[in-house]
């Protein structure tokens, strides 16, 4: 497979690593880059841009986030912090009212960024459409009760962590998550990341789908342990419930989807974009000062949950909001913080290295966490840093 774009000498092995995502990892379309304290080191793409079609993935194609976006989402509620606007060890309530009910009354923000706020579901999944208006999805939440008593425990929440920070967001600025993040991070770094996608750019965006395995892929590496396949396919299973509180599932390719801003599932990338928002994080880029101060760099690292996840039933980690490094999500080192989405998509900072990552597909396997294709680059951006 041919691909596009450049790489700075030495990280060759990236470029390497690509390639063979398409050759022996059943790759359709998909963009790699990476920046390094600042500068940007790789940027790749190559492919098409329809997971089934044959027109070429060029510079500047988007694709969808799905949970990648909550790095994003995070983001933003820790910069509310940083600015003084945002208290996070205050109740949610003490922002929002309305939510102080049915044993909620104690859940912090602090609980809702590292996933341990107990509401992964609701009793009554809403349709797409009603996941796409805030009103709605608020009151889901205010009307829901906890799963367990918040903060004991962890565990994921697909699809309310993006109303939650959506909701947080709204009541403290008085704008919608998606404009915040657009006025407030994307549009200063001048990257190509939208929270609700505008129509205008909706031709910089290609068909997703679901893509199996290649025969030659190492099957037995991606086969799910049991408890965690059966918790899948137990349709009364926290794990089932928490992914289907929108069902039926959401259509990533529909226009009105990508027009929503749901900041835990459906931010839309470039691979360039997505590492640029890391590396600022981190460090300068085109002497723009980083976003966080160190301080908020250590809070997004320091681990807040770890061990057993009620949901996804295998150990993860999180710092505030971002994912951490472990075996549902190995990150390039121990120090890095970032974000996978299901299926596929990642991105993450590490600032002992200094550096930030971004990859986007259009073909979306089974995965969750750990992707093989998204591995396979890592192991790249590990060679070239080694070399």
């Amino acid at each position: 497979m041919d691909v596009n774009g450049t790489v700075a000498e030495g990280f060759e092995p990236v470029r390497e690593a690509f390639v063979r995502t398409f050759d022996t990892l059943g790759e359709r379309g998909a963009a790699v880059a990476v920046y390094r304290h600042g500068r940007k080191v790789v940027d790749l793409w190559g492919g098409t841009r329809d997971v089934d079609g044959t027109e070429p993935w060029q510079r500047g194609t988007a694709h969808v986030l799905h949970s990648a976006t909550k790095g994003v989402a995070a983001a933003a509620l820790l910069l509310l912090h940083q600015r003084g606007e945002l208290d996070l060890d205050a109740p949610v309530g003490a922002y929002w009212p309305e939510f102080k009910t049915r044993g909620k009354e104690r859940i912090l923000v602090r609980h809702v960024l590292a996933h341990r706020a107990g509401l992964p579901v609701v009793d009554r999944p809403l349709t797409p459409a009603e996941a796409a208006d805030p009103d709605r999805t608020a009151a889901a939440l205010v009307a829901q009760a906890p799963e367990w008593e918040p903060g004991t425990a962890h565990g994921y929440h697909p699809h309310t962590y993006g109303w939650f920070a959506g909701e947080l967001v709204r009541r403290i600025t008085g704008r919608g998550v998606g404009e915040w993040i657009a006025d407030e991070i994307a549009g200063p770094l001048g990257a190509d990341l939208w929270v609700g996608l505008p129509d205008a750019e909706r031709g910089r965006t290609g068909r997703s789908g679901r893509v199996a395995p290649p025969e030659t892929a190492n099957t037995l590496r991606m086969r799910p342990k049991r408890s965690v396949a059966e918790a899948y396919a137990d349709p009364s299973s926290l794990t089932s419930r928490a992914f289907a509180a929108i069902t039926p599932a959401p259509d990533d390719n529909d226009p009105a989807y990508r027009a929503a801003a749901l900041p835990a599932s459906n931010g839309i990338a470039t691979a360039e974009a997505l590492a640029r928002f890391y590396a600022s994080l981190i460090g300068e880029v085109d002497g723009r000062a980083p976003l966080f101060t160190p301080e908020t760099v250590a809070r997004a690292r320091a681990e807040e949950s770890a061990g057993p996840d009620r949901v996804l039933v295998v150990s993860t980690r999180f710092g505030l909001g971002f994912m951490l490094h472990g075996p549902a999500s190995p990150l390039l080192a121990p120090g890095s913080f970032g974000h996978p989405g299901r299926g596929g998509p990642l991105g993450f900072a590490d600032p002992e290295s200094g550096i930030a990552f971004g990859y986007v597909t259009n073909g979306f396997r089974k995965t969750v966490t750990s992707d093989p294709r998204a591995q396979a680059l890592l192991r790249g951006v590990r060679a070239a840093l080694s070399s």
